[in-house]
C-alpha cells in the first residue's frame, strides 16, 4: 500500500465517523423504546414519534446541508454536525419529559442529515476512481459499525443496571439506564470534532471556488502529483464546459437531460428504506420480543443484527470495486425479498392467545429471517445507495442533487419509522413484513432494468455517459 492510499483511507475513515455517529444516534433508541413508553406513557403513535422525530429534522438537514456545503465548504459543515450529535445526545439524556425528549432528538437530527449527506460526497471528491467504491463505503460501514455499537452498548447498560457492581450502582444505571444508552454518544461526537481539524478541504470544492493551487497540494497526497495534475485538468474541463450555464439549481434536476441519473436516484433512494430496515434497526428489540424470548433476550439478539450487519457492509466494501455496484444490488434485493416473505410466513402461522398475544410461532425461523434480511441490505441497498449517489450526478449540482435524494430517502425512512408500531398493532407482523418484502420485488426489476454499471469510472466520465446532452 502506497503513502498516497494509506492518506486517503485516513482522510476517508475520518469523515466517515460522521456515519458511525449517524449510525449509534439512529439505532440507539431501539433500546429505550421499551422503557419511555411506560415512564411517558405512550401511544404507540406517540412512541413512533419518539422513534421518528430525529429522521423528520434529518430529512429537513438533508435539503440544506448539499447547498450550504457548496458554499461554506465540507468540512465546516460537518464540524456543526459534530456538535448537534454531542449537544443532542446530553440533551436527550437529562430529559425530564416527552416533549423535551423530542425535542433534544430533533436536534440530534439535523447532525444525523448533515452528516449523512455530506460525508460520502467529501469522500468521493477526495479519493481515485479504482478505489471510490470502497472508500465511501467507508461511510456505510462506519454507519453499522455504529448501529453495532449502540446494540451492544445498550445490552451492556441494560446488563450493567441489573448487577450488584457498585460503581453502576452510583451512576444509576438501574434507574436511568435508558438516560445512559442516549448520553454516552457525547463522546465520540467530540472526538469526531477535533479529528475534523486533521482533515483537508474538499480538492473539488476548492476547484468550483478558484483555489486550484489547494487543490492541487491535496490531488498530490492522494494520489501523486502526476496523477493530480491530471485530475484537476478533467475537473477544469468539466468546469470550463458548463461555465456558460448558471449555478446549479433544484430546477436543474428536474430537466430532460437528468431524467436518467434522477430516476435512479429517487428509486433507489426510495427503495431503501421502504423495504422495512429501519424498522429492524429502530425496533429489534421490540420485534424479537414479540416471538416470546423475552427482554435480556431480544436484546441480545439486537447485538446479532448489529455483527451481521457489520460483516455483510465489510463483504460489501471488499466487493463493491470488483464485481461493481449492479451486481451487488441485484443479489442483496434477492435476498431481501425471500427474508421478508420467510418472515410474513414465520408470523402468520402463530396464533393469537385469549391476552392477544401471538403464540406458536418459531423464533429460530424468525432470526434467520431477520439476520438474512440485514445480510442482503448489508451487501447491497446499505453501501451501494450512496455511493450512486456520490456518482451519479455532475459535479456542478451534486450537493444539490444527493440533498434532494436524501430528502426523499429520509421521508420514506421518517414515515416508516412512525407507523411500524401502529402497523404491528392493526396489520399484524405477517402483513407488514408482506408489504416489505413486495417493494422489494419490483425494486429489483427496476434495477435489472435500468441501473448502469459505475465501477472504475471518474465522475466526469459517468457525467458524459449519463446526462443526455442537449
Amino acid at each position: 500500500m502506497t503513502s498516497n492510499t494509506r492518506y486517503t483511507i485516513r482522510v476517508a475513515l475520518i469523515v466517515a465517523l460522521g456515519g458511525f455517529l449517524m449510525g449509534f444516534d439512529a439505532s440507539v433508541i431501539s433500546g429505550v423504546v421499551g422503557f419511555i413508553g411506560p415512564e411517558f406513557e405512550l401511544t404507540n403513535i406517540q412512541l413512533g414519534w419518539a422513534v421518528a422525530s430525529l429522521t423528520l429534522t434529518s430529512t429537513l438537514a438533508m435539503m440544506m446541508a448539499g447547498p450550504i456545503s457548496d458554499r461554506y465548504g465540507r468540512r465546516p459543515v460537518l464540524k456543526v454536525a459534530a456538535l448537534l450529535f454531542a449537544i443532542s445526545a446530553i440533551a436527550s439524556a437529562i430529559a425530564p419529559d416527552y416533549i423535551t425528549l423530542v425535542a433534544a432528538r430533533m436536534l440530534g437530527g439535523f447532525g444525523v442529515g448533515a452528516a449523512l449527506i455530506i460525508a460520502p460526497m467529501y469522500i468521493a471528491e477526495i479519493a481515485p476512481a479504482d478505489i471510490r467504491g470502497r472508500m465511501v463505503s467507508f461511510n456505510q460501514l462506519n454507519i453499522v459499525i455504529g448501529i453495532s455499537v449502540a446494540y451492544f452498548s445498550n445490552f451492556l447498560i441494560l446488563n450493567l443496571g441489573q448487577s450488584d457492581l457498585s460503581w453502576a450502582q452510583s451512576l444509576h444505571m438501574g434507574e436511568w439506564g435508558w438516560r445512559w444508552m442516549l448520553g454516552v454518544e457525547a463522546l465520540p461526537a467530540i472526538i469526531y470534532f477535533f479529528a475534523l481539524f486533521s482533515v483537508p478541504e474538499s480538492p473539488r470544492w476548492l476547484i468550483m471556488r478558484g483555489k486550484a493551487e489547494e487543490a492541487l497540494q491535496i490531488f498530490t497526497r492522494v494520489s501523486g502529483k502526476t496523477q493530480a495534475e491530471a485530475d484537476i485538468k478533467v475537473v477544469n474541463d468539466s468546469l470550463d464546459a458548463e461555465a456558460h450555464l448558471e449555478k446549479g439549481t433544484l430546477k436543474e434536476l428536474f430537466l430532460p437531460a437528468m431524467r436518467l441519473v434522477l430516476t435512479i436516484g429517487i428509486v433507489i433512494a426510495i427503495l431503501q428504506q421502504i423495504t422495512g430496515i429501519n424498522s429492524v434497526f429502530f425496533y429489534a428489540p421490540m420485534i424479537f420480543e414479540q416471538s416470546g424470548i423475552g427482554t435480556d433476550a431480544a436484546f441480545m439478539q439486537a447485538v446479532l443484527v448489529g455483527i451481521v450487519n457489520l460483516v455483510a457492509t465489510v463483504v460489501a466494501i471488499l466487493l463493491i470495486d470488483k464485481l461493481g455496484r449492479r451486481p451487488l444490488l441485484i443479489t442483496g434485493l434477492v435476498i431481501i425479498a425471500t427474508s421478508m416473505l420467510l418472515l410474513a410466513y414465520s408470523f402468520g402461522s402463530a396464533s393469537t392467545s385469549p391476552t392477544g398475544e401471538l403464540v406458536g410461532m418459531n423464533p429460530t425461523l424468525i432470526l434467520i429471517g431477520i439476520l438474512s434480511f440485514v445480510a442482503g441490505f448489508g451487501i447491497s441497498l446499505g453501501p451501494v445507495m450512496w455511493v450512486l449517489f456520490s456518482e451519479l450526478f455532475p459535479n456542478r449540482i451534486r450537493g444539490i442533487a444527493i440533498s434532494f435524494c436524501g430528502l426523499i430517502n429520509s421521508s420514506v425512512s421518517f414515515i416508516v419509522q412512525l407507523v411500524f408500531p401502529w402497523e404491528l398493532e392493526h396489520f399484524g407482523p405477517s402483513t407488514t413484513f408482506l408489504i416489505y418484502g413486495s417493494f422489494a420485488i419490483i425494486g429489483l426489476i427496476f434495477v435489472m432494468r435500468m441501473l448502469p454499471e459505475t465501477k472504475g469510472r471518474s465522475l466526469e466520465e459517468l457525467q458524459a455517459e449519463l446526462v443526455i446532452k442537449k
